[in-house]
């Protein structure tokens, strides 16, 4: 298949060590004898705390956004590290080229493209420029619940939803990154018109990634 992940600045950076590269580049690499993988890589506590100072600063959202991109920029360059030759040695700017890279047979790594859209949204976006099988992002909780997990105990995950009712559901709910119903609605209006494949599962246990691949019963599925 060919495959566009996205793994969120948290998952990577959590402990901020080189452990969890590590950890997903053995996995990627192992993925990559069967299959075309692109990865998107977000920016984390680092961009939060750069744009933080950014904002200080008064800088326009747009140049906080655009420091924010070049955070995740860095943090593709270290995933590609964990990946060696098996790694585009290139972080693409855009589309076009990752699409290019990926002519060369490696693991296309790349992180933000331009300012107001989310890894997620980048993630979603080249997975219908490349015509992939399959999205999966990496995120920070099991996937979608109908209320938040971290406050009601009742809250149950959601294993199915179709990317409308996911906008419904959202579209009344805080949006900002860092908030557990975060999912960036021009992902899921690509998700949407593309009719892509996506399953979100939780990062922190990477077998997940392998999981959502093999169309296991993990995380949430937008079907169509």
């Amino acid at each position: 298949m060919k495959i566009v992940v996205a793994v969120g600045g948290s998952i990577l950076l959590k402990e901020n060590t080189h452990k969890r590269f590590t950890e997903y580049g053995e996995i990627l690499k192992s993925l990559a004898d069967g299959h075309e993988i692109f990865v998107i890589v977000g920016g984390g506590r680092p961009a939060r705390d750069y744009i933080a100072i950014a904002r200080d600063l008064d800088a326009g959202e747009a140049i906080c956004d655009d420091i924010g991109i070049e955070v995740t920029r860095l943090n593709a360059r270290l995933l590609t590290l964990a990946l060696g030759e098996f790694a585009y040695p290139k972080i693409p700017h855009n589309f076009q080229e990752a699409n290019e890279f990926s002519a060369y047979g490696r693991i296309v790594v790349m992180g933000g493209t331009e300012p107001a859209h989310s890894t997620d949204a980048v993630g979603a976006i080249l997975a219908e420029y490349v015509n992939a099988d399959l999205f999966v992002n990496l995120t920070s909780v099991d996937g979608m619940y109908d209320k938040d997990p971290n406050k009601f105990e009742d809250a149950k995950l959601i294993k199915e939803i179709t990317a409308d009712d996911m906008l419904d559901f959202l579209k009344d709910k805080n949006q900002e990154a860092g908030t557990y119903e975060f999912f960036d609605t021009t992902a899921i209006h690509m998700i949407k018109r593309s009719k892509l494949k996506t399953v979100i599962v939780n990062g922190f246990d990477s077998k997940n990634l392998i999981k959502a691949i093999n169309d296991e019963n993990v995380g949430t599925k937008i079907i169509n």
